[in-house]
């Protein structure tokens, strides 16, 4: 059961790529570290799941928050 005061889990963005491999190789980085991450972006999709070229808007990464300080250690984008 959880309390009252237990902070719930938010996901937080960890980065905007410009290019779905970029973002591929950063998810792929994470979850090797054994991180959740959710892949969102505003295309739609019609270039299949093999499609690694630009993507208009971006896409964008998050993880949870519990995980949000290890996984900016990893990537090296503390501020």
């Amino acid at each position: 059961m959880s309390s009252e005061h237990e902070e719930q889990a938010q996901w937080m963005v960890i980065g905007n790529f410009n290019t779905a491999f970029e973002a591929e190789m950063v998810r792929q980085s994470l979850e090797a570290e054994g991180i959740p991450v959710l892949t969102k972006s505003d295309a739609p999709g019609i270039f299949g799941a093999g499609f690694q070229g630009v993507v208009t808007g971006g896409v964008t990464l998050h993880v949870p928050s519990p995980e949000f300080e290890r996984a900016q250690a990893l990537l090296d984008l503390s501020p």
